[in-house]
């Protein structure tokens, strides 16, 4: 463990220490003796001193020194009972100390640096250890003070946890907190008497990387707009650049992409939010895509058990996951063997009795009888009172389903399956391993296809739950017209054209009703294009229902934010995918450094997974493996793809010749028919040879490409794409950002006389005050109006209330009136609120700064009196100035009555203003300068 440091004076005393290793700065000493097994003198003689000098003969066997070069002063720094330990404590040292230390000129600096960074390792563990025990420890308490102190934010913004770290300026580290809040990053250090401090808004983070230098192996990069952080020397680097993405990306998604934590529920709170509540979301997130569950589930209790599983007559040891529907169960090594078993299939949970083989046990029966043993469940009693109350709270409602008669005979993977079946089990709870991975990425028989689907996305169980839903949308949007309604007719007929199935009005009119369903059903989502390639494919193999109750698995659970106006989700997957190609297929990107093409062909494998760019019955095997894995299927996919064309797309010229490379390729991946295949697909028939296409491998079969994405890339993990995904969708909502800025400035540029700079400054400081409102308002109606709508033109996206205009006021107008201020700055709100929502846009506020700062004389008092006629002054104004006084109303002259009780008429006294103003102008116009007296020493005006 870390000590404070302590000085050792007498250095190597007796020899009593062995030096296991050593550096220019650090040492890591053995207690001589200690594991000598041949009952040496010298190690007798020390554990004789050890006993005779410490009481409690407590003196640790190992040790770590700071030493410096040339002097016989060290300082113990760290020591341990167990060299596994020390050997993490060393490489901590070396990795993230040992090469910023050169570039200290002394050694006092030295001492100083590594003194203070032990110091913040040890109160960083301290702070961990009483977060676990108590929900507000004093010591947090503290660091929740100097934060407020040292960055002077408002009490509402909440601190969620800090790290001790350095930031690098240049060469030089400054040691020093990294404070998360949950709006803000922020830094502070207080190093050999200089202070350095900064803050950082989540929403100005572009960019978060990982990145190693040449004098660090390892930091966190944090990049904005304007500048780069760098920060490293965490405890647990892991730990803090999760957390940091985390923050950031909850942050972004609730400014700027609302809709997408709809269903998370704890996250809409900022005051909800905690590292606890960060580490139990992560956790939430990765069971939710690992094992595609529909995403306003609840992560209840997670348990470490083993499981029974036949096949391999053993118990399987992992991670029970249980949520509010189902129980679901990993093994440790993600992919080996899973388990799905939705609450509504449960028949019943029972505790059995406890044996030295079989310890704390529970039998999971369920309606197939069928039963599930668990094993080695702490804390079992209450898991499975948790579980028994869940399971009496549900209504049983079960449908027996049946999948669709076989269209084609293939005899041989019918056979593997249903000798399958018997020993893994069959339906949403059948256990899910490395074997049915391989049938699988056979392709499924299409007699079993439909069923399997079902299974895998457990689209069955959600239509079992919800008996009648699907009749009662088509019934309830039967007849209805709207946009999403238009776009669904326009694409029916480009549904698989070719196929029997859609070239008739049966087909047609069953299509029609599947989408008008669902887009009545989620009408964010409504309908979007590639939805009815999707939805036609899976009429194919389910019934009308059935088809509906994937297409909501695959919209709303598998593939998240994709069926939306911005398709969030499938552009913050493909920069997912480009850094998967860096990082697997290193030449091709060396060779094609700007991945974006590749990215933009790619799109569409994503969105229709495969199935507008590969032969019909090729596709459908994608599919298959896309309702077993999710996203992981696509992108191992996409990487085999790129790797098998790795050479021509090396040499390829330009992005066209690519384009033609991929889709040659793509078109000559066959479905494997076997030795008496049936007659071809009406989809088949095109031989995909294009006069210049470059030439192609002349036969691939989907099934070699497939197994060779599995084993190429099979090793990419669920937890690794959503890591990914999390860090990328920050990249992907500040593109959306600068777009939208720079569609904004676009629109407002040919209306004022700013210039392009200030301007943009302008909508800067305008987005800014916009977001301090959903900072720290309170939620009420006026924030529900004021959030960011993407939906909204480019220049209605931000707006501000009535406070936060009066904010701006004082900072950009120039004219201050005094006490009347305020009463100016409500007037030209309600002015400017032409549409009297309470809010005002960005062309709104520029046009008004414009008029302030570039407009003619003559427009700026036009300004002026139009402040004090309605509707800018209105009867419930409460002003007690002569501004306000008498009441003033359209139905009477406008007058005011001057301090001396003179009436004056409004436009009277507006023509004085105008005199007084010209003549102001006209002391402006520049006049021959009087001859200087040549005795006095003015300054020049």
């Amino acid at each position: 463990m870390w000590l404070n440091p302590e000085e050792v004076l007498l250095k190597n005393a007796l020899k009593l220490w062995v030096t296991e290793k050593s550096n220019d700065f650090f040492l890591l000493q053995r207690r001589r003796g200690h594991g000598d097994t041949g009952g040496k003198f010298t190690g007798l003689l020390v554990g004789a001193l050890d006993s005779v000098l410490d009481s409690n003969a407590r003196v640790t066997p190992f040790r770590i020194l700071l030493q410096m070069p040339g002097s016989q002063v060290s300082w113990t720094i760290a020591c341990g009972a167990a060299v596994g330990e020390m050997n993490r404590h060393w490489d901590w040292l070396v990795q993230n100390l040992l090469h910023s230390l050169s570039v200290f000129e002394n050694k006092e600096d030295v001492a100083s640096f590594v003194k203070g960074k032990v110091k913040g390792l040890i109160a960083e563990e301290v702070t961990g250890r009483q977060v676990a025990q108590e929900e507000e420890p004093e010591k947090f308490r503290e660091t929740l003070l100097k934060f407020e102190l040292c960055f002077g934010l408002p009490s509402s913004e909440k601190l969620v946890t800090t790290y001790s770290c350095c930031c690098w300026k240049g060469r030089v580290p400054r040691q020093g907190w990294l404070y998360l809040s949950i709006n803000h990053m922020a830094f502070y250090s207080f190093l050999l008497g200089k202070e350095v401090k900064f803050v950082v808004p989540w929403a100005e983070v572009t960019r978060l990387e990982r990145v190693s230098t040449g004098l660090m192996t390892d930091m966190v990069r944090v990049m904005t707009r304007r500048c780069q952080r760098d920060f490293s020397m965490f405890l647990s680097l892991d730990e803090a650049f999760g957390v940091i993405g985390q923050l950031a990306d909850i942050a972004l998604r609730r400014l700027l992409d609302s809709e997408g934590l709809e269903l998370d529920r704890v996250l809409q709170q900022s005051s909800n939010i905690t590292k606890r509540v960060l580490e139990e979301q992560a956790l939430r997130t990765y069971v939710l895509a690992l094992f595609r569950l529909p995403r306003g589930e609840r992560l209840q209790e997670v348990a470490l058990c083993s499981v029974w599983t036949p096949h391999a007559r053993c118990h399987t040891t992992g991670t029970l996951f249980t949520t509010d529907s189902y129980l679901c169960f990993a093994s440790r090594e993600e992919g080996h063997c899973s388990l799905l078993i939705p609450l509504s299939e449960v028949i019943s949970i029972e505790k059995a009795e406890s044996t030295s083989l079989l310890p704390n046990p529970v039998i999971v029966s369920v309606r197939s009888k069928k039963a599930f043993q668990l094993i080695e469940l702490q804390d079992r009693d209450s898991l499975v009172d948790s579980l028994t109350s869940r399971l009496r709270a549900l209504q049983w409602k079960h449908s027996m389903f049946r999948s669709k008669k076989s269209l084609t005979m293939e005899q041989v993977k019918e056979r593997l399956w249903e000798d399958h079946f018997p020993e893994y089990g069959r339906g949403v709870h059948m256990f899910r391993t490395e074997k049915i991975q391989k049938l699988v990425a056979m392709g499924i028989p299409e007699s079993l296809r439909g069923e399997l689907w079902m299974t895998f996305s457990d689209a069955s169980s959600e239509l079992a739950s919800h008996p009648g839903y699907y009749s009662g949308l088509v019934t309830e949007s039967m007849g209805q017209s709207s946009l999403a309604t238009e776009e669904i007719e326009r694409d029916l007929h480009r549904s698989l054209p070719d196929h029997p199935a859609f070239q008739n009005v049966k087909g047609i009119a069953a299509l029609r009703r599947v989408l008008t369903a669902y887009a009545h059903r989620n009408p964010k989502i409504g309908y979007c294009q590639s939805m009815n390639i999707l939805a036609s494919v899976l009429l194919l193999y389910t019934k009308e229902e059935e088809a509906f109750s994937l297409l909501v698995a695959v919209c709303e659970r598998m593939l998240p934010d994709y069926f939306n106006r911005r398709v969030i989700g499938a552009q913050v997957d493909q920069s997912v995918f480009e850094e998967l190609i860096r990082e697997r297929l290193p030449e091709l990107a060396e060779h094609i450094p700007d991945l974006s093409p590749l990215s933009s062909i790619s799109l569409s494998w994503f969105l229709t997974l495969f199935l507008s760019v590969l032969p019909f019955r090729s596709a459908v095997c994608v599919v298959d493996c896309f309702f077993f894995h999710g996203i992981k299927a696509i992108f191992q996919l996409g990487l085999a793809v790129l790797d098998a064309n790795a050479t021509a797309l090396c040499a390829s010229a330009d992005d066209g010749q690519a384009l033609m490379i991929l889709t040659g390729f793509l078109d000559q991946v066959k479905y494997d028919e076997g030795p008496s295949p049936p007659a071809p697909h009406p989809l088949l028939s095109q031989s995909g040879e294009e006069e210049g296409r470059p030439p192609v491998k002349q036969h691939t079969l989907i099934t070699d490409l497939i197994a060779d994405s599995y084993e190429k890339f099979g090793d990419l993990t669920v937890r690794q794409i959503e890591k990914l995904r999390c860090r990328h969708r920050i990249q992907v909502l500040q593109a959306h950002e600068d777009t939208t800025k720079e569609n904004a400035l676009r629109v407002v540029t040919p209306d004022v006389s700013l210039s392009p700079e200030n301007l943009a400054d302008v909508y800067d400081l305008f987005k800014t005050e916009h977001f301090i409102n959903l900072y720290w308002g309170d939620g009420g109606t006026t924030l529900a109006l004021q959030h960011h709508d993407p939906g909204r033109p480019y220049v209605e996206q931000y707006r501000v209330d009535r406070v936060q205009f009066k904010s701006l006021y004082m900072l950009l107008v120039p004219w201050l009136c005094g006490f009347h201020t305020d009463t100016v700055a409500h007037r030209t709100f309600t002015l400017l609120d032409q549409d009297r929502d309470s809010l005002i846009t960005f062309r709104e506020f520029a046009g008004w700064l414009d008029t302030l700062y570039c407009e003619e004389l003559n427009e700026k008092v036009r300004l002026l009196y139009r402040l004090h006629i309605p509707p800018a002054l209105t009867e419930s104004e409460d002003d007690p100035s002569p501004l306000r006084s008498p009441q003033l109303s359209t139905t009477r002259p406008l007058h005011v009555e001057l301090p001396n009780g003179e009436m004056r008429d409004f436009q009277e006294q507006l023509k004085q203003m105008l005199k007084d103003l010209a003549k102001e102008k006209e002391k402006d116009v520049e006049q021959p300068v009087p001859p200087m007296n040549q005795c006095c020493l003015c300054p020049p005006s």
